[in-house]
């Protein structure tokens, strides 16, 4: 079984459990780590795991929200750590003082296998030095995950095709970040091809890989000051055909419930 968790999302920190259960062992990684040690470690004792239980890291790119505490939980942990060489030499990896065996270099297209896991980056059009969003399986079903991108590639189109579940950034809503008080350079970051995500963006990218087999879509990194869980529930509902309060929002201060793939 492969189910995954939020953590949290947002741009106050970032983390998605994933876990695969086979038989009496399981498997669990994270994806990004931007929640600080106490608070990362009061969240996953919700669900009867501590932070020494992960078997890896995976680290999309090197902005503070996503990598922020990767070092911390590499030194305690003493587990391996993967994130592509962009995003080691633009978060200084060398000054971390890890073992040398930790920090692994992950590669678009490039299966990682830990445990009963196999993840699979992609690379991602984002304002970051190499930033690689992740599609994860248990050789049964898939599960991908994007967030923080500018645009959908064809690439990264491609690379969601045939998921069981998505976890999917719907940052901000168009209007609401035109007409909020954000300076101008930072209403053009995060509206650009670098930035991030828009509902209406994001749900046409949902259309664009919606399938039967798709159940389950989290709507995640939703921006607090330009944007709405109602405004994407209406997004995400239109492309699902299901009311605006069915769909899952991943929040900044919950995460989310546990959701089988």
């Amino acid at each position: 079984m492969l189910r995954f968790k939020s953590l949290g999302s947002g741009s106050a920190g970032n983390a998605t459990l994933v876990q695969a259960q086979c038989g009496s062992t399981s498997t669990q990684i994270l994806v990004d780590c931007g929640l600080s040690m106490p608070e990362l470690s009061a969240r996953l004792s919700l669900v009867d795991l501590e932070i020494g239980d992960m078997d890896a890291l995976f680290i999309t790119h090197e902005h503070a929200d996503h990598v922020g505490h990767a070092r911390q939980f590499g030194l305690r942990t003493g587990k391996p750590i993967w994130c592509s060489q962009g995003t080691q030499l633009a978060s200084q990896t060398q000054e971390w003082g890890l073992k040398a065996h930790q920090l692994c270099c992950a590669r678009d297209g490039e299966s990682i296998e830990v445990g009963d896991l196999q993840i699979t980056p992609f690379t991602v059009p984002h304002d970051a030095r190499e930033p690689l969003q992740v599609c994860i399986s248990d050789g049964r079903v898939k599960l991908g995950l994007v967030t923080d991108l500018g645009h959908a590639s064809a690439h990264v189109v491609q690379s969601l095709q045939q998921c069981h579940a998505l976890i999917l950034e719907a940052n901000h809503d168009a209007d609401m970040l035109r007409l909020s008080k954000y300076p101008s350079f930072l209403k053009s970051r995060i509206s650009g091809p670098l930035g991030h995500l828009s509902n209406a963006a994001s749900a046409h990218l949902l259309q664009s890989v919606m399938h039967g087999q798709l159940k389950t879509v989290v709507a995640a990194h939703l921006s607090d000051k330009n944007n709405t869980p109602e405004l994407v529930g209406q997004a995400f509902g239109a492309v699902m055909n299901c009311a605006a309060q069915e769909v899952i929002i991943a929040h900044q201060d919950r995460g989310t419930d546990w959701w089988v793939v």
